[in-house]
């Protein structure tokens, strides 16, 4: 009982946890030695173990029942810690590298069932119209009442051209809905750049992985040679997270050397940590500094952070980083909420733990944790509103970390008039970068210094834009 845990890792996972959940930065956690062991609640653990053993309907496996108890020891903290059994372990290393045979859904859990999150792009789930809100009932024939968040992964998962049945309940939506999906290889490029119009380049993060700040670098030196820039915009919508390290490297690329990036505080002090623009906090190994090719307007060209619902953890970590040093306007709706670090604790039998260890907090010294970051112009999905008006946050998750800094009041969140809702109803998700997507021409709008279309105010309760 007195094993101390070993280096882990920090993450700064999804929305959730859920399917691309990834280790990041090395840590320690430490147990209090001082502590003494609750011997009466020892005991009543064995009681109830022993009884189970001897009076169960049928034989239970000594596993089964020491898995079940730890990973309801864990799940019973916060939606984010979780027990990884090996299979977990593994696939919590493979979302780190960007590929694996799915669905293409970031999922999390609500009332026990399993909650879409949100769909990635240009994946089976994205193509059938999976939305993010959607409560999977079943899969297959398997109902998802109670499912662990790790079974249910397990069985959208599988080999690439195979089928596999959801039913989906849908808020609005008198009947289930029931999709047919065909496994597909999800290769997640995690990012995407194009110059939208002469002058003004467009990058697209989805996650945080491994290869993203060595992928952002090659876009930001393709679109040095198509020309200056005038404008740039970074679309971190409804990417879920991932490696903090990631994070910190983003915003470096935008931000001078040694400038605060992120601070994390926790009980230990190993969790009281602060991150700057500065290679040892965003390389890996003994590589050399990637950042160091960048072309100087990296650091000055106008830039506008496009951010939604589904931006979570490194996605706020690189928008609220920006918006605090002024580097970047912030146009979109509030994002999600998750202000909370979670380490990697390797056990016994290639399984884990993944615990939260420590909150977050922005260089200005805000707690995203239940809140979000607050857009500088709240600019919906379309005119008429947002096509996903039931978006999951954060705070609306059962037993949430709280925010220990401020109020944790919910976002306000426009609502259509009956007539825009009908218009809404049927429409197919917005195309992220397209010539249809009104967010993304209200960046250019600001970059051109045009006027930006916010949400009308007579649909949006005690929501203010800032003026600008």
């Amino acid at each position: 009982m007195n094993t101390k845990f070993k280096p882990l890792a920090l993450v700064t996972a999804g929305a959730v946890a859920g399917v691309l959940i990834s280790l990041g930065i090395t840590a320690v956690a430490q147990r209090d030695a001082r502590a003494s062991l609750p011997l009466e609640e020892l005991r009543q653990l064995s009681d109830v173990f022993g009884a189970i053993k001897a009076f169960y309907v049928e034989p239970v496996e000594d596993k089964k029942l020491i898995n079940e108890a730890i990973s309801g020891m864990v799940t019973g903290l916060d939606p984010h810690s979780a027990f990884l059994d090996a299979d977990a372990f593994k696939e919590l290393q493979v979302g780190t590298q960007g590929e694996f045979g799915g669905l293409g859904i970031e999922v999390g859990t609500e009332d026990g069932f399993v909650k879409v999150v949100s769909p990635i792009e240009d994946t089976p789930a994205f193509r059938a119209g999976v939305k993010a809100g959607d409560l999977i009932i079943k899969i297959d024939e398997k109902p998802t009442k109670g499912m662990p968040l790790n079974d249910a992964v397990k069985l959208m998962r599988g080999k690439p051209k195979t089928t596999v049945v959801l039913t989906l309940s849908r808020k609005g939506e008198p009947r289930p809905i029931v999709v047919s999906l065909t496994r597909d290889v999800i290769r997640v490029q995690s990012v995407r750049s194009k110059m939208i119009e002469p002058g003004f380049g467009y990058v697209r993060l989805t996650q945080f992985q491994e290869m993203t700040v060595d992928n952002l670098v090659r876009h930001l030196g393709n679109l040095d040679k198509q020309g200056p820039l005038k404008g740039l915009v970074l679309d971190l919508r409804n990417d879920p997270g991932g490696l903090l390290h990631g994070a910190v490297g983003v915003s470096a690329a935008f931000l001078p050397q040694r400038t605060l990036v992120v601070s994390t505080d926790g009980r230990t002090e190993d969790a009281k940590r602060k991150y700057i623009a500065s290679p040892e906090d965003y390389m890996r190994g003994s590589r050399e500094d990637l950042l160091a090719r960048l072309p100087a307007w990296t650091k000055s060209v106008p830039m506008v952070v496009l951010v939604n619902a589904g931006s979570a953890s490194a996605s706020e970590i690189v928008a609220g980083a920006l918006q605090d040093h002024k580097r970047a306007v912030i146009i979109g709706t509030q994002t999600f909420g998750k202000g909370s670090v979670q380490s990697i604790l390797p056990l016994t039998n290639n399984t884990a733990i993944k615990l939260t260890t420590a909150r977050y907090f922005t260089p200005a010294g805000r707690s995203i944790q239940a809140k979000g970051i607050t857009p500088d112009f709240l600019v919906e999905e379309t005119p008429d509103g947002d096509i996903s008006q039931f978006r999951v946050r954060e705070a609306d998750l059962n037993r949430h970390l709280s925010n220990d800094r401020d109020k944790e009041d919910k976002p306000a969140v426009p609502r259509p008039d009956a007539a825009a809702a009908d218009k809404l109803r049927d429409r197919k998700p917005i195309e992220f970068g397209s010539a249809e997507d009104f967010q993304l021409q209200q960046a250019l709008n600001h970059l051109k210094g045009l006027p930006v279309q916010v949400a009308r105010k007579e649909a949006v309760a005690d929501a203010k834009p800032a003026s600008k």
